[in-house]
């Protein structure tokens, strides 16, 4: 199967943009993950940070979950 996506420039730039950049948003995504999971299982943190690294993550997800975007696919 073959897809084909045509833009018309310069009208549709952004639209080209997202296009083209969004194997490296996705990693972009991939990497906040990682980092907020560092975060949260294995830094030593005091409470108020620990607390904030939670909402932050609890965010996160909340937000790729309402723009149906999986990060294990």
């Amino acid at each position: 199967m073959k897809a084909k996506l045509t833009f018309d420039l310069p009208d549709e730039q952004h639209e080209f943009y997202c296009a083209t950049k969004g194997q490296d948003m996705i990693s972009v995504l991939w990497e906040v993950q990682k980092e907020l999971r560092t975060l949260w299982k294995y830094e030593e943190l005091n409470a108020d940070e620990q607390l904030i690294v939670e909402r932050i993550r609890e965010k996160f997800y909340s937000i790729l979950e309402e723009h149906e975007i999986n990060l294990n696919k």
